[in-house]
């Protein structure tokens, strides 16, 4: 059984770039392609946590610090996302970092969490390894 939320495809993907989600975040997440940055890595996990697609979210995790498992609260809606500011997380890089907000609703409450994450390549494609400070 997935957890998945029905997406639709033509939908403005919940990144924020502005395309719609099946040429966007979609696309990683149907493994059509790979992310080129640890940005776009990022953009997609937003996304993932989104839609609630929990496949993605654990293979886009770097091994050494994979969760078995991820649960989504059924009340959470996350609304948008900043990106504040990157380093590294180029084709040129191994290794970047990705600071970000990210703006959610939980029973009509609004929050966001902030973060700078980490990342790196694992056998040439971008995964997130851990929060960063």
């Amino acid at each position: 059984m997935s957890n998945t939320r029905t997406t639709d495809l033509t939908a403005d993907c919940p990144c924020g770039l502005g395309k719609p989600y099946g040429e966007c975040c979609g696309a990683l997440h149907r493994g059509v392609r790979t992310a080129a940055t640890a940005e776009a890595l990022m953009r997609s996990r937003y996304s993932a946590f989104a839609v609630q697609d929990a496949p993605y979210l654990l293979r886009s995790w770097h091994p050494s610090t994979r969760p078995e498992s991820i649960d989504f609260d059924p009340e959470q809606r996350w609304t948008r996302l900043e990106i504040l500011g990157t380093t590294g997380g180029t084709a040129f890089h191994n290794e970047g970092t990705v600071e970000f907000r990210a703006h959610f609703t939980v029973r009509g409450r609004a929050g966001d969490q902030h973060e700078n994450s980490g990342f790196a390549r694992v056998d040439g494609e971008w995964v997130y390894v851990d929060a960063i400070g």
